[in-house]
């Protein structure tokens, strides 16, 4: 009877799963047809099929190649990719630091990358600069937070969050200090646009630049997800089964970090996915890391796929993404905390 109802629960679980990671691809076809600019379905399959035909006809506008290839396109992809890695983060530090309330700018990435951005526009403008800025500032809030939890000689969870909450009120101290002395006219939307987070601007470029550093960190979470398992037993327990608890919490916050630098460099600031999204996964999944941190990912990038959808559909000017995470997730959440009662820790 139990085994039956094992072979049962994985069969459900894997039927969710495909779900999701079904929800994710028709979340990106759905994209193209949302935008300032009407297309039909015939026309987006005109479109598609000329691509897939080249020496089919073109019966359509040249600009609808433009709307779908250049603007749509990369945007959805990009908000997947983005949705996926802080989800995906999140649900990893959430094992690896054994709380339910940690996410994926736990060790400072965000505040780290705020400023990194802020400091790029400050110098150089709103341009190319700003994603290097971002993304290297992100990582040395990592490493400051772990030299921070490095004070003991060891590595325990509770000094290594408090250096990742040290180190990103050091960083937001320093984004607001950039923005008292940057200008108001040119230098301050910009900087106060980015920090919102936003996919307006995305492009192949931007996908380009950060694929390989959410490449390497999603890739390293999905093939480290069974060690997470253990981990989140305790050290003790963990090291009984041969795991170095060290070098295994480095290369993990590694990887969780290159995934959620790669992602805010790209965007901006983008809070709550890491937060809610691998509770959502839990409450459809359980709490079995090895198909809960790729089912997180995959919910990370529907769910970010949908709010950017919302961003540019529900009033005139686009709405910045961290505003419409923030209003959705929070409520959410708070859903989720009365339907769980706090219970799969």
């Amino acid at each position: 009877m139990r085994k039956g109802h094992t072979v049962s629960d994985f069969k459900r679980k894997s039927f969710i799963l495909f779900l999701i990671i079904s929800m994710t691809f028709i979340g990106i076809f759905g994209s193209l047809f949302i935008g300032r600019y009407p297309l039909t379905w015939s026309d987006i399959i005109k479109v598609l099929s000329t691509a897939i035909n080249p020496l089919q006809k073109k019966t359509y506008p040249d600009i609808y190649n433009t709307i779908i290839w250049k603007i749509r396109l990369p945007r959805a992809i990009l908000g997947a990719m983005v949705g996926g890695s802080l989800a995906i983060s999140g649900a990893a530090f959430q094992g690896l630091f054994r709380n339910p309330l940690v996410s994926s700018g736990i060790l400072g990435v965000s505040s780290g990358a705020s400023f990194g951005a802020v400091l790029a526009i400050i110098l150089y403008g709103q341009n190319y600069m700003v994603y290097f800025f971002a993304f290297g500032f992100a990582l040395l809030a990592v490493i400051m937070s772990f030299f921070i939890g490095q004070i003991y000689h060891s590595t325990p969870t509770v000094t290594l969050v408090l250096g990742g909450v040290i180190v990103s009120s050091i960083f937001s101290a320093l984004v607001s200090f950039a923005k008292f002395v940057a200008d108001p006219f040119e230098k301050l939307p910009s900087i106060t646009f980015w920090l919102m987070g936003s996919l307006a601007t995305a492009q192949y470029k931007d996908i380009i630049f950060s694929i390989i550093p959410i490449s390497v960190g999603v890739i390293g979470l999905v093939a480290l997800r069974w060690q997470i398992n253990i981990l989140s037993m305790g050290d003790k327990e963990a090291q009984a089964l041969g795991i170095d608890n060290l070098l295994t919490k480095i290369i993990m916050v590694i990887f969780a970090s290159l995934a959620t630098a790669g992602a805010i460099s790209v965007c901006g600031n983008v809070g709550w996915v890491g937060l809610v999204m691998p509770h959502i996964g839990r409450m459809l999944l359980g709490n079995d890391n090895r198909i809960l941190i790729p089912a997180s990912f995959f919910l990370g990038s529907f769910f970010m796929i949908v709010v950017d959808n919302l961003s540019r559909s529900l009033i005139g000017s686009e709405i910045p993404l961290g505003i419409l995470t923030a209003l959705i997730g929070g409520p959410f959440f708070v859903y989720l905390l009365k339907k769980t009662k706090g219970k799969g820790w």
